[in-house]
């Protein structure tokens, strides 16, 4: 049995801590916000995940000294964009060598840090690892077979927390590459817009089946320029991760995409789905790390138009479909009267 802290109490940090407390740990989880740890605490309930039942041994606490001390895990579960913040709040109680996993998906845009860098620059004595995989909170809650990627600095490590974290409902496979495993996950969420917006537009399979071959060619160009394993983008964390967002209803990145092709504007497509919209927050920086690395993104460019500048859904696709012709990929050998020419 570990001792395991969740830090952050949304869907998938709740999800996570029902999953480990299944599985024998014993769980903490921590809340920044006050009336968030007395619902739990007076319900045992999470109102985003309704069919679940928090067990009376859990602990809930808004005290970072309570819930970081003598922890054998930390799980670092809040939004991409207050993962600074909170990991600078933990600075005084993380002793050298606290292994901390992190399962939020995001890239921070004023630094265009990964979300593990930003852990790593705010908690240098911590050992930081990453979890991602087509994984919906709801899903998890109800012991729905899932599938996940542990990436870690070390082999010590990412064998640590498969041990972990892997039960007969969650099979966790291992990977070096922590930065390809944040790119595909972070970037994926801005593709789910844009299959969303498609999808409120009211357009149909092809152009979904489009929009995930074109959305995971673009992550994985980003992703290698960065310094990523190619394999790391067919896998979990990559493709895979990218059809569930694309295609779920649980997915609020690709609700709030259906409201934006439906007419409303990106704050009231996030104030409807009442959740962090990681993709519009990962939008503007996965467009800046093409920039520096000079990387065609025209999917990612589009969405930044449509959410940022006032472009309409339909004229983005529009000029998408349009664009000047190309071939699909680079590297390939010509064949004409018998001699190979490499294109």
């Amino acid at each position: 049995m570990a001792k395991i802290s969740i830090i952050g109490a949304g869907s998938w940090g709740i999800a996570l801590a029902s999953l480990l407390y299944h599985q024998g740990h014993e769980i903490i989880v921590w809340s920044a916000l006050r009336h968030e740890i007395e619902h739990l605490n007076n319900t045992r309930q999470l109102p985003t995940l309704p069919e679940l039942k928090l067990p009376e041994e859990m602990e809930f606490t808004e005290s970072l000294d309570q819930a970081m001390l003598g922890r054998d895990l930390l799980v670092m579960a809040v939004p991409s964009i207050y993962v600074r913040k909170t990991a600078a709040g933990m600075r005084p109680f993380c002793r050298e060598g606290q292994i901390l996993v992190n399962v939020a998906k995001g890239i921070e845009e004023a630094t265009l840090m990964t979300l593990s860098a930003v852990i790593e620059q705010e908690l240098p004595m911590a050992d930081v690892a990453v979890l991602s995989g087509p994984s919906h909170a709801e899903e998890v809650s109800r012991g729905l077979p899932t599938t996940c990627v542990v990436g870690a600095r070390s082999r010590k490590t990412a064998e640590y927390l498969q041990e972990i974290l892997m039960s007969p409902v969650f099979r966790v496979y291992t990977s070096p590459d922590v930065l390809g495993i944040e790119i595909g996950g972070a970037l994926k969420n801005v593709i789910a817009l844009a299959a969303g917006i498609a999808d409120g537009l009211g357009y149909g399979d092809n152009t979904k089946a489009a929009l995930i071959t074109r959305g995971i060619y673009e992550i994985t160009r980003l992703g290698v320029a960065m310094g990523g394993r190619e394999a790391t983008f067919g896998g979990l964390s990559g493709i895979g991760d990218l059809i569930v967002t694309c295609a779920s209803m649980h997915s609020r990145n690709r609700r709030a995409g259906i409201l934006i092709g439906k007419g409303y504007s990106m704050k009231a497509a996030m104030d409807e789905v009442q959740m962090v919209v990681e993709g519009v927050y990962s939008a503007r920086a996965g467009l800046a790390l093409a920039e520096k690395y000079q990387v065609p993104v025209p999917i990612i460019t589009q969405v930044n138009q449509v959410l940022f500048e006032g472009k309409s859904a339909r004229t983005a696709v529009d000029d998408l479909m349009l664009r000047d012709k190309a071939k699909e990929s680079t590297g390939a050998f010509w064949e004409k009267e018998g001699e190979l020419t490499k294109d």
